[in-house]
């Protein structure tokens, strides 16, 4: 949105004022305020070296996850399921429920301190290598360098008008972006629907309304984000390019450029030509950094929010010193602290270990230990003991007493056991049902008993009691809750 500022004399929005001696050829200047600055399209050029060999490596193994998780069998079943709709989240031989919220929030605890721990230590090195938006974004901009052409071929393409060339080559290129898209929004709904039934059900157009929905949203999600919005979600939409200072300090490690080695800049031509004595900096302002940036940015002049760290800048700019015959390092990972202070590689690293990272480190540790061990000795047996309110304590023959309960049992493991099950708490209590009670895999079962107490066993009023659980196959496997058992007056 462009907005004119009315200037003396102008008597309303719209009408010119009059004539003034600063007006040129008889016309009023207009200072003009941009309230939104238009994009401007970014064509990345495509570089070698080791850190883009480092962010192809992390492109095919995250994506090699996502999309073969769902195909892995486990105990013939998928692996990896979240069946929402019988309340059973599957993860190999790991089978969680409702109750076992308590390890996803420590599953989440863990991903955020990772994140702080590696912001500290090495800036967005997770947006650079990880991140979906990266991930996703490289894969379409690799289609669109394989039908389109390098970045020159593409910058001409979209100048031209429209020809058969630049239409099938356009119609390609969304085509494969719209194929790839669907396939991604397939992979995840199938980590919720088993995705061998999700399949034929897409082929014979008996897919679910939510299925469809989420299989849309997200294809749709990946192909605007990743194919049209691109660096726009970095800048704008992500809230951790806004927030990624506070994580920041001068010996994290960043994408610097050293402008004591690299100023005044000018281009190799032109410094050969200067007088003896003078001297040029090791930057000869060929651009490469910026046009090789995902998000367009000039590294030269300073940190940015918008980098990602994807280090695009730091290849190209290597590359550049090894035809002029420069050392490398120009741009490249460093710290604030080392550039201004002139750092060695052994300072840099010793001065990594300092008390946010160690602090950051122990914290991860603390939680990983809690997480993995209390999954280590998780017990796959649930019990929940429930009063029967239209019961309480009575008397029945011979002057014994008894209680109603309602067990609530969950079998979280995939194998079906036999389970006994008994009371203590008060001398004398037994258990009818006094038979081991089947249950099969992963399944959920409400069992009414009754406990009994010989006369004059227990106080009048509460009593505390306990009932456990116990695998007949495997003794390990046991549980058990506390209870109240009521012993009526005479």
């Amino acid at each position: 949105m462009d907005k004119a500022v009315t200037k003396p004399g102008q008597d309303k929005e719209g009408d010119l004022p009059p004539q003034s001696a600063d007006s040129k050829d008889g016309k009023e200047e207009y200072a003009v305020i941009r309230m939104y600055a238009a994009r401007e399209q970014i064509y990345p050029r495509e570089i070698q070296g080791r850190f883009a060999s480092l962010r192809w490596l992390c492109v095919f193994l995250t994506q090699l996850v996502f999309y073969g998780l769902p195909w892995i069998n486990w105990n013939e079943r998928q692996a990896v399921l979240f069946d929402l709709a019988s309340r059973k989240f599957y993860l190999f031989g790991l089978v969680l429920w409702p109750q076992d919220f308590i390890w996803l929030a420590a599953l989440l605890i863990i991903c955020a301190f990772s994140l702080f721990l590696f912001t500290a230590v090495a800036g967005r090195v997770w947006c650079g290598y990880a991140c979906p938006q990266t991930v996703y974004t490289e894969i379409f901009l690799w289609i669109e360098r394989r039908i389109e052409g390098n970045r020159s071929a593409r910058m001409r393409l979209d100048r031209q008008g429209w020809s058969f060339d630049k239409l099938w080559r356009k119609s390609a290129k969304h085509l494969a972006w719209g194929a790839l898209a669907l396939w991604t929004g397939i992979s995840f709904v199938g980590y919720f629907s088993p995705i061998r039934d999700l399949l034929p059900e897409i082929g014979s157009l008996a897919l679910g309304p939510w299925e469809m929905f989420w299989i849309g949203f997200y294809g749709f999600a990946t192909y605007g984000n990743a194919g049209w919005m691109r660096e726009q979600v970095c800048k704008y939409m992500c809230p951790y390019a806004r927030f990624q200072s506070a994580m920041f300090d001068r010996d994290s490690l960043i994408i610097t450029y050293d402008a004591a080695r690299g100023e005044p800049r000018m281009p190799a031509a032109r410094a050969a030509k200067m007088e003896t004595g003078s001297k040029a900096g090791d930057c000869i302002d060929c651009t490469m950094c910026v046009q090789v940036c995902p998000t367009g940015i000039d590294i030269r002049q300073g940190l940015q929010y918008m980098c990602i760290g994807c280090a695009a800048c730091v290849d190209a700019c290597d590359s550049v010193m090894d035809k002029i015959k420069r050392p490398r390092g120009l741009i490249r990972y460093s710290t604030e602290n080392a550039v201004e202070q002139g750092f060695s590689t052994s300072e840099i690293r010793r001065r990594l270990l300092r008390p946010r990272i160690l602090i950051y480190t122990a914290i991860l540790g603390v939680v990983i230990a809690v997480f993995a061990s209390s999954l280590w000795i998780r017990t796959p047996l649930k019990l929940d003991v429930i009063r029967d309110r239209g019961s309480m304590g009575r008397e029945v023959e011979d002057g014994i007493i008894e209680n109603v309960y309602r067990l609530q049992v969950i079998n979280t493991d995939e194998r079906g056991h036999r389970y006994r099950i008994s009371a203590s708490g008060i001398d004398g209590l037994t258990v009818d049902p006094a038979e081991p009670i089947e249950m099969a895999a992963t399944q959920t079962l409400m069992v009414p008993i009754r406990v009994r107490a010989p006369h004059g066993a227990g106080e009048v009023g509460s009593n505390k009691i306990r009932i456990a659980l116990q695998a007949e196959d495997q003794p390990s496997v046991q549980v058990s809750e506390k209870a109240v058992f009521l012993v009526p007056r005479r």
